[in-house]
């Protein structure tokens, strides 16, 4: 497999990621996440998850540099995410990239993280199955814990538009809150799909944030998961102020029922509305089982194809960051500059800073 070979840094929130790719070849995919450190506090701590980074990146960069088989000498190149995400933790990455760039005499690739989840979509391990090339344009739908995006990509190095986002919180950090309210472990996806799994989506009808008529107007490809938060928050209040018990396998599936419906809807329309017979799916929700089997179902049935990458590349992850930067490489753009620093706000149309 051609193509140059390129190691990867993302610690835009609590995961330190390492990846190694060689084109779109996957040699390495090392992550240390901090999530055990936040949990006591029920979310990610800012200052903690830069503090972890600084005690696991020099570990995780040597495992990811022996599990692809190679020395820091043989590298074309060093990429990073250089936003958006929390300001420390992205400083640490950054300072990290440039570092070993500089020390290596390697040029400097500062990447966007939300692209970097498309680009997850083109890695292959060595000697598996073609899932085939992804096609482009594509819509894509990003779905974590600090993002929630409708992407239009017509190309992976410098054509990517955004057609909305999260007005107020992610669809992640909503899931967080969620589970908090029904007493359960942070981080909340995983524990509300458990829970959801023994419960009715139809128990309770939650409201569908951004969908009314009205709201299509200004707000067509927008998300909102405020109000449904207040709602699964305000229905568990009235049952315990009452006395009764909260059946949070109901809730728990009715919450993720309506947060599936408003996230597969608007992508599956989006579809239509801009004629792109495709959809992506990436980011850390993705992991949810009625996100990914509801998007299948509305695409088959409005003859959308879909793709997921590998659950391991959904998350936040290094391999995605050294991916994009590796197909920049290859369409001939250059290094970044070696003064650029973390932007927590990087808007989504810029592919590298």
């Amino acid at each position: 497999m051609s193509g140059p070979l390129v190691l990867g840094i993302e610690t835009s929130c609590d995961e330190t990621g390492v990846g190694i790719v060689r084109g779109t070849e996957l040699l390495a995919n090392v992550i240390a996440s901090s999530m055990d450190e936040h949990a006591r506090f029920g979310g990610v701590v800012p200052e903690i998850a830069a503090r972890a980074h600084l005690e696991a990146l020099e570990s995780t960069l040597h495992a990811a540099v022996e599990k692809a088989g190679i020395a820091l000498a043989d590298l074309d190149a060093v990429a990073v995410t250089s936003g958006p995400g929390l300001s420390g933790a992205l400083m640490v990455g950054v300072g990290a990239a440039k570092a070993l760039a500089v020390a290596l005499g390697k040029p400097f690739y500062a990447v966007n993280h939300l692209v970097g989840h498309v680009g997850a979509d083109i890695l292959h391990d060595p000697g598996a199955a073609d899932r085939g090339e992804l096609e482009l344009p594509t819509i894509a739908l990003l779905v974590s814990g600090g993002h929630t995006s409708l992407l239009l990509v017509r190309s992976l190095t410098d054509e990517v538009e955004l057609l909305g986002e999260t007005i107020d919180d992610a669809a992640g950090e909503a899931f967080d809150k969620v589970a908090r309210l029904l007493g359960l472990p942070y981080p909340g996806g995983p524990q509300i799909d458990r829970a959801a799994a023994d419960g009715d989506p139809t128990a309770i009808r939650f409201p569908r944030g951004l969908t009314l008529p009205k709201d299509l107007v200004a707000h067509r490809y927008d998300f909102s998961f405020s109000g449904l938060k207040t709602a699964v928050a305000r229905h568990v209040e009235r049952l315990r102020d009452a006395g009764e018990p909260v059946p949070v396998a109901d809730v728990a599936a009715s919450f993720r029922e309506a947060v599936a419906d408003v996230l597969t809807a608007k992508a599956i329309a989006a579809c239509g509305d801009l004629g792109v017979p495709r959809v992506l799916l990436g980011g850390g929700v993705v992991a949810n089982a009625r996100v990914r089997t509801l998007a299948a179902e509305r695409a088959e049935a409005a003859g959308v194809s879909l793709r997921i990458p590998p659950l391991s590349l959904c998350t936040d992850n290094g391999a995605m960051i050294a991916a994009i930067a590796a197909q920049r490489i290859m369409a001939g753009h250059g290094p970044s500059d070696l003064g650029i620093g973390a932007d927590s706000t990087l808007p989504v149309t810029v592919v590298q800073a």
